[in-house]
């Protein structure tokens, strides 16, 4: 008989973040603060944010992970921002690579929900994927049962 693992409450492979998430939410999206940018004059100026930014700004509040942000993580998101319209003014590598690393905290890829044990709630999609694989079983006619090559073992004996 196999040994029986032990039992101790303390060690689970569960993270604190772990949450399923729904896409339906009542989250609004917060607006974005007015855009400054400094001028080669040194005078600060108002600019309109990027259609991309306004896009990418939207798309975070739409989606599942919403409701886990707290009111203190939209400066960390508002700082995201920033560089998001500045990428899509002037793109760099160095400005891809401190987005893909600013956006980690926040879920905002596939890999970061996983790191952070965030699932997206897929009920809808299951249960139609079932309902599917039940019906094709039904319509598929029974098949006739192949003849057992062993029979023939039996025959020369």
């Amino acid at each position: 008989m196999p040994p029986v693992p032990k039992q101790n409450p303390a060690r689970r492979n569960k993270t604190a973040t772990r949450a399923t998430l729904t896409r339906v939410h009542n989250v609004k999206m917060p607006k974005l603060p007015e855009r400054l940018h400094r001028s080669e004059d040194g005078v600060e100026v108002t600019v309109e944010w990027h259609e991309m930014t306004l896009a990418w700004w939207a798309d975070i509040w739409a989606s599942p992970m919403a409701p886990e942000f707290e009111k203190a993580d939209s400066h960390g998101l508002y700082l995201l921002a920033v560089l998001v319209d500045d990428f899509w003014r002037n793109p760099s590598t160095a400005l891809a690579a401190e987005i893909r690393l600013q956006r980690q905290g926040f879920g905002l890829t596939p890999i970061d929900r996983r790191r952070l044990q965030w699932e997206i709630e897929r009920v809808d999609e299951a249960q139609d994927s079932g309902a599917r694989r039940r019906a094709a079983r039904k319509e598929q006619a029974p098949k006739e049962p192949k003849p057992d090559p062993r029979d023939l073992l039996k025959l020369a004996t």
